[in-house]
């Protein structure tokens, strides 16, 4: 992703020494940019009485891009020359910074930068900026770290302005928590999803070149590990579904896609489609959810542009006293995945054979995330867990040898039985890490809550 863009403002009193707040100052936008974030640098604006120092600040800024705009107080300073600078970017997320003072022998001195931020925030808050407000600790580290999470939601929201989703068909297997309000998106997060239908597809696997297809075949087969050796037909069937997502992605620029499945591909086309999302994962820098999961997509969108990470989706198998089993019964994203992608060509139940992909998933702690309509409003329900490799299982249907699908034992940070009564879908999506700092900001700016399962 590209780099975190901030304009930098830093604010004191005409009558302070201009060499403390000068130093503090630029050491503060240092720590910024080292941390990695692009700044912008206004000059340094005072109370002076003609409003000088904030038209010079604004001359700066006019015009210029950036994702957050970073309001460093460095010492007392009347609130409405402040206000002042920031009035004409009302509409950018903004980082209340106060700075602390610094100790010289026995003696701790101060710039009042708390007095400054205190004036300052009722009445921001009050005058409907969006901001986070985040005070240095005397003689403690600045937070940098809190205000990069915040700044790194600043671009995510951004970013996903102009997003756009495809999605093949409609409400597959005539699911309810799938659908969505295309108004409410548009009008919280301002990205689309564009509908096409699994005709599109069809037509245009009807026009892959054989010698496309046996590329494609060979370089899976080099680079997949088989179980058993795939039904005549098996491999090119998911290569050509394949190549043909691949065009529609290309030429219509999405960045994630969902689709009907069960009554769609598998029904109309006559096989399970993870070969083919196997092969769209390891080729393209997309994120993907199936069952016309909608606002698992989005959830997927907001994973990704905040974490980088594909946002790759599991869904519930079962529930035990601290956590739950989660898995797939069909692909994962190689991001995810243990060692070589592993496939098995299988049937579920009456659907016809497909390749179904049981990759061992990498461990470690991940964060759950799953955005939900409740109410009119969207929610974003939210929990870490420990995720490690899962007991022996198989999902009862599948052509025996039954295999173990993808999938991981999870452990919950927080009380199991809070999640579980809170629960938004059948689909969460998982990240590595612990990335619900940067969750909460990007709900913050968004206006969304933001509901963490309760801890033990």
């Amino acid at each position: 992703m590209r780099s975190i863009k901030a304009a930098f403002v830093a604010f004191a009193e005409v009558n302070t020494p201009r060499e403390f707040i000068d130093s503090r100052s630029a050491g503060a936008a240092k720590l910024l940019e080292e941390a990695g974030i692009d700044l912008l640098l206004a000059p340094i604006v005072t109370d002076d009485s003609e409003g000088s120092a904030a038209a010079k600040a604004l001359e700066v800024l006019a015009g210029k891009d950036f994702d957050v705009l970073i309001l460093c107080i460095a010492g007392w300073i009347p609130s409405w020359a402040v206000l002042k600078v920031i009035e004409p970017f009302k509409h950018i997320p903004m980082v209340l910074w106060g700075l602390s003072g610094w100790r010289e022998g026995k003696r701790f001195i101060t710039t009042a930068d708390q007095a400054g931020t205190t004036a300052l925030r009722h009445p921001m808050r009050e005058m409907g900026y969006t901001f986070k407000y985040i005070v240095t600790y005397r003689e403690q580290a600045p937070r940098v770290e809190e205000i990069l999470a915040y700044a790194t939601a600043a671009r995510a929201v951004r970013l996903l302005k102009d997003a756009k989703l495809g999605m093949a068909g409609y409400r597959d297997m005539k699911l309810y928590g799938t659908m969505y309000d295309g108004a409410a998106l548009k009008k919280t997060l301002g990205m689309e999803i564009e509908h096409f239908e699994l005709l599109e597809l069809d037509r245009i696997m009807n026009t892959i070149s054989p010698a496309d297809v046996e590329k494609t075949a060979g370089q899976a087969r080099s680079r997949w590990k088989f179980l058993k050796e795939p039904q005549p037909g098996t491999l090119e069937k998911s290569v050509k579904l394949y190549l043909a997502l691949r065009k529609k992605i290309e030429d219509r620029g999405y960045q994630a896609i969902s689709y009907s499945d069960v009554d769609g591909i598998k029904k109309l086309l006559g096989f399970a489609p993870a070969g083919a999302m196997t092969l769209l994962h390891e080729n393209m820098d997309i994120s993907s959810v199936p069952e016309n999961d909608a606002l698992g997509m989005v959830t997927q969108m907001i994973v990704r542009s905040l974490t980088g990470q594909a946002g790759a989706y599991l869904e519930f198998y079962e529930f035990m006293q601290d956590g739950a089993l989660m898995g797939v019964p069909d692909y994962v994203p190689a991001e995810i995945v243990d060692g070589p992608i592993t496939v098995l060509p299988n049937a579920f139940g009456s659907f016809g054979e497909g390749l179904l992909n049981v990759s061992k998933l990498k461990t470690g702690m991940v964060t759950l995330a799953r955005l939900s309509d409740t109410g009119g409003r969207y929610v974003l329900h939210v929990a870490t867990a420990d995720a490690a490799s899962p007991v022996s299982w198989e999902e009862a249907g599948w052509a025996p040898p039954a295999p173990q699908l993808p999938s991981l034992d999870m452990t919950f940070h927080c009380d199991a039985e809070d999640f579980i009564q809170n629960v938004m879908s059948q689909h969460y999506m998982i990240s590595y890490g612990d990335n619900v700092a940067y969750l909460r900001d990007f709900c913050d700016i968004t206006g969304m809550t933001l509901r963490a399962c309760a801890t033990t």
